[in-house]
């Protein structure tokens, strides 16, 4: 393979058809061959890592994948929620009678008749798997209103205009209470939380101030990000069906089948076996779906009338009552010596909660990146009347990445140092916190290649140097980052004697290409092709798997796939070789290999047994294993139903976490022309670069990593809730006030892996690349603008108002 490089690197054209774009770049840069094979200790694995396109590609953009809210289902009734036109307060009185009198108006629920749900015990929930609920607010339990926009009844009718029409009937007397809105004026009353999700968050090691005032050089400034929306294309909904009195079926958009019927078994107090959730298309969710009670409202509709409801939220309802990005204020210092060595990272973050535990922990990469001896990491937690904020796409590192990499910038200008040399600089091969090693660190190469790839070379050190006609031009980077995490995950593949395979997860694909990189898998697995294979995600009736976000679907969900593989060939295998009929008796399994549909003998492929001949001769109509893969790397904290054979055995708990510590990384780089007259920034080109361990598929990965720059110049440019300040509701309620990229906003998106497996991980080596993306894309744009214009805006959006008040 190597000799193939070197005749390919020396030609003056290269092939049209045998190596596309991303290969080419890759020999160029001689990192990798023209196609490198994923392997594992014994077998080279040809379809694994192969840029083939989405499987379920075709039925999407044909309208055949059917979404959550197109399971229609008989004698179906709709229902529209209802929401608080208040901040703060009480309801004094609902008044529904003429709501009743509507047409098609089958039934007014709200806290004066709603069933009693569980209420919130945090224990409780922990203990049945439900304690990754988002909002400690069982619906229409209470009078008592805690935002504007909080669910406070819901309208059941015949039809959804009916419904809506009769919620303008509902009449809701309150009693106002002045609440907690502009995060600014509450930061006196803000608490200092020591946790968030286990973690402790306040952490100071060493002296941070008597560091920052004998370093020769500092940076201390204040940079803020705004809330933000997740938005995504397909709107939040549920059908709610029961049969009887105790067993419920939801289809539902959800991250993971699995929590969200555990959330509903706990609140309706019912039992795991009996509820069952379905979603096998997801359109987007960026951490917004999922966990959230709306379901719950669906159900408890459906059992008022035994009969199936659907309710799907509006766009202006997404605004407020499925969770968004807080806002912060971030104090961040840097101290360092006259030549540009770290002695402190010192981060402050005042943001805010609700009706829950999370807050944004926009400190998280302050403590994994850079050599610095003394770092400290501090919040400020205020409680506000608002919608409760939640996760969204890489929650932490996106605001924190813009902080710590625009004060990144701002003091290697002050040293007078590349800032890409600056960070190669104070580059760690360990944990600074752990002081442990990384199970695969290869940052310093996304530095290399991505200037290599963007031309950074080019760019003069002082700003104002470049002009394109009428716009001043400019190069800004960053680095990007984002833990890798790993949880128990199964799989059960099933072969019949047609030789059709299928694979089953309760797993989703939320527009990933699951569906995809799990026929890749097993076609690797049983040595048989992609389109002989179907792929059954997103049922809670299918073997467990952990909630889609993280970024740890890819790394839990394949190694279990794999496994259950590598168990029914065994089992093929012990068929064969006890058969007196098969070319394979009397070999010992070591013996055998396989490949395109059969086992044969190493050393001798004329040996062979088709798996259909092995199933046919045992009278066998079909043949399947299932396996549990257990999170012996990574950062698992759950462990699915036991009814897989489980694969590993962990060496210890959390051996393999005490041992190594699971990040990804990237370095990301962008051009922007600035149009002073106006004030508007365009990005003109975007390089990102990206550590993620093995790639298992290069087009659906791409996919990730553009989509996650696309976010991050939403976050940069234009995204921002705006709330009003007295009545406490969002002033940016659609699509059309809260601004996203459109196509004239996006540049051409280069985008390069690494793609050398983390050995730690997991058997497969592969991480995941759905939230690295966005890490760092608004500080690489940031820092552009100011090597363009000289202006250094701290303050997201980079709006033309904000840039002529710099």
């Amino acid at each position: 393979m190597q000799n193939l490089y070197n005749t390919i690197n020396t030609r003056s054209a290269w092939p049209a058809k045998l190596f596309p774009e991303p290969w080419k770049a890759q020999c160029r840069a001689g990192l990798m061959e023209p196609w490198r094979p994923v392997t594992n200790k014994t077998k080279i694995m040809s379809e694994t890592g192969k840029p083939i396109s989405r499987i379920d590609g075709r039925m999407k953009v044909s309208g055949k994948a059917t979404y959550s809210a197109e399971f229609n289902q008989p004698n179906m009734a709709y229902a529209y929620p209802i929401r608080s036109t208040i901040a703060k307060g009480k309801i004094l009185s609902i008044d529904d009678t003429v709501a009743r009198k509507e047409p098609g108006v089958l039934e007014v629920i709200s806290h004066t008749n709603a069933i009693r749900l569980m209420p919130i015990d945090k224990q409780a929930l922990e203990k049945a798997n439900a304690g990754m609920v988002c909002e400690f607010l069982p619906p229409f339990q209470s009078d008592i209103v805690h935002y504007w926009g909080q669910f406070i009844a819901v309208i059941i009718a015949e039809t959804y205009e009916q419904a809506r029409t009769a919620a303008n009937k509902l009449n809701v007397v309150y009693a106002t209470e002045k609440g907690a809105i502009d995060l600014k004026t509450e930061l006196p009353n803000a608490k200092k939380p020591k946790m968030l999700n286990k973690h402790d968050v306040q952490i100071n090691v060493g002296m941070a101030e008597g560091s920052l005032n004998s370093s020769p050089q500092r940076i201390d400034q204040v940079y803020t990000t705004p809330a933000e929306h997740h938005h995504p294309m397909e709107p939040h909904a549920t059908i709610a069906i029961w049969e009887g009195s105790d067993r419920l079926t939801l289809y539902d958009a959800t991250q993971g089948v699995e929590v969200t019927r555990d959330i509903t078994v706990y609140f309706l107090g019912l039992k795991r076996e009996n509820v069952r959730v379905i979603s096998h298309f997801v359109g987007g969710a960026f951490g917004s779906k999922g966990l959230w009670l709306y379901p719950i409202i669906a159900a408890m509709a459906a059992k008022a009338l035994s009969r199936p409801v659907k309710l799907v939220l509006t766009r202006q309802m997404m605004q407020t009552n499925v969770g968004h990005r807080g806002e912060t204020i971030q104090h961040l210092a840097l101290g360092s010596d006259s030549v540009g060595n770290l002695n402190v990272i010192r981060h402050h973050t005042d943001t805010y909660g609700n009706l829950s535990d999370f807050f944004e922990p926009s400190g998280k990469q302050s403590l994994i990146l850079y050599k610095a001896p003394v770092r400290e990491t501090t919040y400020n937690v205020a409680l506000l009347n608002r919608g409760t904020p939640f996760s969204m796409r890489a929650p932490g590192e996106t605001p924190g990445t813009f902080a710590l990499e625009s004060a990144m910038d701002e003091l290697a200008y002050q040293l007078k140092i590349d800032p890409v040399e600056f960070r190669v600089k104070n580059h760690v091969s360990k944990d600074p916190m752990k002081g442990i090693g990384f199970s695969s660190n290869y940052l310093l190469d996304c530095y290399r290649i991505g200037a290599e790839r963007f031309g950074w070379s080019s760019r003069n050190m002082e700003p104002r140097q470049r002009r394109q006609g009428k716009y001043l031009v400019g190069y800004g980077m960053a680095t990007a980052t984002y833990p890798a995490g790993r949880n128990a995950a199964s799989a059960k593949v099933l072969m019949n004697s047609a030789g059709e395979v299928t694979v089953m997860t309760a797993s989703i694909d939320i527009g990933t290409g699951t569906y995809t990189v799990l026929a890749q898998t097993v076609a690797d697995g049983l040595g048989i092709p992609v389109k002989s294979i179907e792929v059954k995600i997103g049922d809670s009736s299918l073997p467990a798997s952990p909630f889609a976000g993280g970024s740890q679907s890819t790394a839990s969900i394949h190694p279990a796939v794999f496994d259950a593989c590598v168990m029914l060939r065994k089992e093929l295998a012990s068929m064969a070789i006890n058969d007196p009929l098969s070319k394979l008796n009397g070999y010992r399994p070591e013996d055998i290999d396989y490949a395109d549909g059969k086992l044969f003998v190493k050393g001798n492929a004329q040996k062979s047994d088709t798996y259909l001949d092995i199933l046919k001769r045992a009278n066998r109509t079909e043949i399947e294993s299932c396996a549990t893969s257990l999170p012996v790397s990574g950062n698992g904290f759950t462990v699915p139903s036991p009814w897989c054979v489980t694969t590993n055995t962990p060496r210890g708990e959390n051996s393999d976490v005490q041992e190594h510590s699971f990040h990804s990384f990237g370095a990301q780089f962008a051009e922007v022309w600035v149009d002073e007259d106006f004030g508007t920034i365009r990005i003109k080109r975007f390089t990102s670069v990206q550590d993620v361990g093995r790639v298992m598929n290069e087009k659906t990965a791409r996919s990730q990593i553009i989509g996650g720059v696309i976010f991050g110049i939403g976050a940069a440019l234009m995204e921002a809730t705006e709330y009003d300040k007295h009545l406490g509701s969002a002033v940016t309620r659609t699509l059309a006030d809260y601004h996203i990229p459109v196509h004239l906003d996006v540049p051409p998106i280069d985008v390069y892996f690494i793609g050398k497996p983390d050995p730690h991980i997991s058997p497969i080596g592969a991480r995941g690349a759905g939230e690295i993306g966005i890490t760092g894309v608004a500080a690489a744009i940031a820092n552009a603008v100011f090597n363009a214009t000289g202006k250094r805006l701290r303050d997201l959006p980079l709006t033309p108002e904000k840039f002529f008040d710099a």
